[in-house]
């Protein structure tokens, strides 16, 4: 595997930062998980606009134009043979002093890293999830905005410790007013009376690709589409749930704090939304290969 890192390729043996990059030392920084199906980069440009608006957030100017970071990730492609895997994007406030000042940092640095991921056991997409709602609460929208797909990854892992300590794969997290945000790496819909619902953006969830792909599927099939809040027991009295991100694509689940939902396996909505979501994976986004 050859590492993009400020415009050279590096083998993974030597791909290093430095230890005074406050991408490691405080988390600053932002990143992108980034999907390739069947030779195309799948939803490029969505990604791209994440990033830079991430990015203009946090007051990080990124030393690359879209444009010229779209040519990096689908060279790094290339580079690489990849045609169907994960593409990791790293942006990070650079090198600077020990202290926290991130004025002290003179250029940003790119990184991307082109290669595979699988998040969960293939059994799961057939039988689907089990999952808890955990103590950790989503993090305010006046501290470190859940909107912001920041290297500081903390809050969602402290989530994803108590859902492993409780034997289960992912978790769901309550805002501070007690509705759902979304789960520790991924978004959460539940299907009420042929509705789709989600939680809103205000309540702490990410503005995710998947999701946002989902909605318009669904849309385009003619179902209800809301995001309103929601709370526990609207997940408990669902008819159908599942989980989406660009890692694990969508993800039934089948039961939550020990309740049963629905029937206790995918559901039709669920399963039809999996297979028109990988039927579009297959012929949209940037080519790789011309």
């Amino acid at each position: 595997m050859k590492i993009f890192i400020d415009g050279k390729f590096f083998s993974e043996r030597d791909a290093k930062v430095s230890v005074f990059d406050h991408g490691l030392l405080y988390g600053d920084g932002v990143f992108e998980g980034i999907r390739a199906y069947n030779g195309r980069v799948f939803k490029l440009q969505e990604h791209l606009e994440r990033l830079y608006f991430s990015a203009k957030a946090i007051l990080l100017e990124i030393p690359l134009t879209p444009a010229e970071m779209l040519r990096a990730i689908v060279e790094t492609c290339r580079v690489n043979k990849v045609r169907d895997g994960y593409i990791r994007l790293v942006v990070t406030r650079g090198i600077g002093t020990l202290g926290l000042n991130p004025r002290s940092c003179k250029k940003a640095s790119v990184i991307i890293i082109a290669g595979k991921i699988q998040l969960y056991p293939p059994e799961y997409y057939q039988r689907g999830l089990d999952l808890i709602t955990v103590p950790t609460t989503r993090n305010l929208h006046n501290s470190v905005n859940p909107a912001i797909k920041s290297l500081n990854y903390l809050n969602n892992i402290l989530a994803k410790i108590e859902a492993n300590n409780a034997g289960v794969e992912e978790a769901v997290m309550l805002n501070a007013e007690g509705f759902v945000a979304e789960c520790t790496g991924d978004n959460i819909f539940i299907i009420k009376h042929g509705a789709l619902l989600t939680p809103p953006l205000s309540a702490g969830a990410l503005y995710g690709i998947t999701r946002q792909t989902v909605l318009e599927l669904a849309e385009q099939a003619g179902a209800k589409v809301a995001e309103p809040n929601l709370t526990r027991y609207d997940l408990f009295c669902a008819d159908e749930c599942f989980i989406t991100g660009s890692a694990a694509e969508i993800v039934p689940v089948v039961k939550i704090d020990g309740r049963v939902i629905g029937a206790g396996q995918p559901g039709p909505l669920t399963k039809k939304l999996v297979a028109e979501y990988h039927a579009l994976t297959q012929v949209s986004g940037e080519p790789i290969y011309k």
